[in-house]
């Protein structure tokens, strides 16, 4: 990877409390977190804008309801006052939450995202942002998944579901990189 912009953004996606539940299931990347936290803490110290993304949902029955613990951010990445916060209702972080428009207002045109999950709502927010003429970096090592069964039944190992979310997105979608050689372009 060249050099990062000044200004490019880390969006982190969805680091909130219920993605911790047990019947989310077996998941891949136990140092994603560790990950996650060395970005977020260069971002800070370099002064590079950090947006944090939140899922909202409506469904009753998800870890992600409104009013319980599981909505919340996990403690390590509780957005700062001058962070900026995006809820979104669906996987993708650009539809309906103005995020499209809050970067294009301060000029950023690169973007690196991680978070979780890596095939659902990283997935979802990487593709629009390709589509969308971002010079889109994904974490591989700052993201994860869990377990999940195709429409046949097959249980697919997280493992595999993230390596082919991320090679789907290394086609025309985002670079896939991990935080060690973000943080030397940094």
């Amino acid at each position: 990877m060249t050099a990062l912009a000044s200004n490019a953004a880390l969006l982190i996606i969805d680091m909130q409390n219920g993605i911790n539940h047990p019947r989310l299931g077996r998941r891949n990347n136990p140092e994603a977190e560790q990950r996650i936290s060395e970005l977020l803490a260069f971002w800070r110290a370099s002064m590079r804008p950090v947006v944090h993304v939140r899922h909202i949902s409506r469904d009753p029955d998800s870890v992600f309801r409104p009013g319980q613990p599981g909505c919340e951010f996990q403690p390590a990445f509780v957005p700062q006052a001058h962070e900026a916060v995006f809820e979104k209702h669906l996987p993708d972080a650009f539809c309906n939450s103005g995020l499209e428009h809050w970067l294009h207002q301060r000029g950023i045109h690169q973007l690196v995202i991680l978070g979780v999950v890596t095939n659902n709502s990283v997935e979802s927010t990487a593709r629009s942002a390709g589509n969308l003429g971002f010079a889109t970096v994904v974490v591989g090592d700052a993201c994860y998944t869990f377990d999940q069964r195709d429409l046949q039944g097959r249980l697919w190992s997280a493992e595999d579901v993230h390596a082919l979310a991320l090679s789907n997105l290394a086609m025309d979608y985002a670079r896939i990189l991990d935080s060690t050689a973000v943080l030397a372009a940094g």
